[in-house]
């Protein structure tokens, strides 16, 4: 892998070995290795963001497992593998440093926490060169296992990678390069040598710091990479759809009502074949099931990814209709689905629809429209089991659930001076989506420094959410890696502080500006965490 670019980290690591080797050779006093101990603390601080990183994708990874425990179950155990792999290289590293911090300052130094961390300012041998050749390069060559144990992690993650994912290959190879060093004035250095020996304790230390941060970046690219696998093979939608099936559309007074509410998933730039009329079942050799068409059939008119079957019945009661969808797979291939309904020519008793969405939000106010034809709306009486329903006009309902899970609205009318269950419908209670945090209406992107500074503050906006509802930014924290380090400013409200405008005009071409944890609250004082905001300054 000799000859591949290098990442920014792997240019910096090489600058400041050859800063060292030059300060050596003046015989530099030791105060001003102490920067190194600056440098160390900031990769921590990158290797403490790439774990939080990890973490939230594998919680992710739960999450969908949970609710898709076949299709998701291959993928989850492979990133639990990378998981476990990571972990054993970190923590490996993380002993050896621990070794040399010993070997430097002997047992019990406070150069070491109760956790295991390395405190670089508590180090008093931090010029010492013997620690690191002694640990690392005498006798056990436990550099050479250490070499051995990067290239067999790096070997690892590949195998988890698609040969035709070039661009994930790539990045693993950069940051988990173990290679000799180019020849410099006709001298070879190993890999081993040119971390270790004649190193003063405080560089190795640094740069096995580094080499923790390239374990976590790598495990990051990996696990967002098999993520992103589970619905690569799957079929994708861009649209959904409330869709109510009642069992039948005609009922007797005094009857139950039942229906079915689910939501319907279609391809609006992908339109399917929908074919009406007989189809054959086959069954075959292998023991699946597939369909076809039969004898005379039509094409049914696709409009926004539905079929749309229209028809003027000539006659009262009940008709059956039925065909197959054919939509293209993935693959390339074609799945035929069968479908089958009837309808009776008949009045519809019950209806009751949501006026926006088939599901109900905890906490605010739902408009519901509830009527019976033939019947006036004061005859009409509605309750629900979960909450507070109360009429506003006419038909026009606002409903209000106590909690999330599920509400059933029932329906009673009055009719010649009797009461009559005209039945039911069940809704789902969900929570009020988190809003979108935005800054001059972005989410992401490049951006001027200009424009960046002349914002007041952060925004949270509800995104696709047919209801009047705002929140409020109460906090937000603005961070910037910045000359190799990196400085952030926390603000309580929702608007930017003169700290925080600092850190922005000190960024250079290409910084990112990072606004994150970031808190919001809802007028009845929910309070959401919502996601980071960066930008790059164009």
């Amino acid at each position: 892998m000799a000859g591949k670019k290098e990442t920014p980290r792997q240019k910096l690591i090489g600058m400041m070995y050859l800063v060292l080797m030059a300060m050596l050779a003046l015989n530099v006093s030791v105060e001003v290795l102490d920067a190194f101990v600056v440098v160390d603390d900031g990769l921590t601080k990158t290797t403490q963001n790439f774990s939080q990183q990890n973490e939230a994708t594998y919680r992710e990874f739960a999450q969908r497992y949970a609710e898709n425990p076949v299709r998701v179950r291959p993928w989850k155990e492979r990133a639990d593998l990378v998981r476990e792999r990571a972990d054993q290289l970190f923590d490996h590293i993380q002993d050896l440093k621990q070794q040399i911090v010993i070997r430097a300052e002997g047992e019990g130094s406070s150069a070491i926490d109760e956790d295991g961390r390395i405190i670089g300012d508590n180090i008093r041998a931090k010029e010492n060169t013997n620690p690191p050749a002694q640990v690392m390069l005498s006798g056990n060559p436990r550099a050479t296992d250490l070499k051995n144990s990067i290239e067999e992690y790096r070997e690892f993650l590949l195998s988890m990678v698609d040969e035709r994912d070039e661009g994930i290959r790539q990045s693993v190879e950069a940051n988990l390069v173990t290679d000799d060093p180019p020849p410099k004035e006709g001298a070879t250095v190993s890999w081993e040598s040119h971390h270790f020996y004649y190193m003063p304790t405080i560089a190795s230390l640094t740069l096995m710091s580094g080499m923790q941060a390239d374990v976590r970046n790598a495990e990051s690219d990996v696990i967002t990479y098999l993520l992103n696998q589970i619905d690569a093979g799957a079929f994708m939608f861009n649209a959904l759809e409330a869709i109510t099936i009642p069992s039948s559309n005609y009922v007797f007074r005094g009857d139950q009502f039942e229906a079915s509410v689910f939501l319907a998933a279609f391809d609006t730039t992908q339109a399917p074949e929908v074919l009406l009329g007989r189809y054959e079942t086959i069954e075959e050799d292998d023991g699946s099931v597939s369909y076809r068409m039969v004898g005379d059939y039509q094409t049914l008119p696709v409009e926004q990814g539905r079929g749309v079957y229209r028809i003027r019945p000539g006659t009262t009661g009940y008709h059956t209709y039925g065909g197959l969808v054919r939509l293209r797979a993935p693959d390339g291939s074609h799945i035929n689905r069968p479908f089958s309904s009837e309808y009776q020519v008949a009045e519809p008793n019950l209806i009751v629809s949501p006026s926006k969405m088939n599901v109900f939000y905890s906490g605010i106010d739902n408009p519901v429209e509830i009527s019976i034809p033939g019947l006036a709306a004061d005859q009409i009486n509605a309750s629900v089991n979960n909450g507070t329903i109360r009429r506003i006009s006419g038909s026009n309902y606002v409903v209000v659930p106590g909690t999330t899970g599920d509400a059933q609205v029932s329906v009673t009318a009055r009719i010649n001076g009797t009461t009559r269950n005209m039945g039911s419908r069940q809704f789902r209670v969900r929570s009020v989506p988190d809003p979108v945090a935005t800054i001059a209406g972005r989410k992401t992107g490049t951006i001027g420094r200009n424009v960046l500074l002349a914002q007041t503050g952060v925004l949270a906006e509800m995104e696709n959410f047919d209801f009047d509802l705002s929140f409020t930014v109460t906090g937000f924290t603005v961070s910037s890696t910045q000359r190799g380090f990196v400085v952030d400013a926390r603000s309580n409200s929702n608007r930017i502080t003169d700290e925080q405008r600092e850190i922005i005009r000190q960024a250079g071409r290409n910084d990112r500006i990072y606004f994150e944890d970031i808190t919001a609250v809802s007028p009845t004082g929910d309070e959401r965490r919502l996601p980071t905001v960066s930008f790059r300054i164009d």
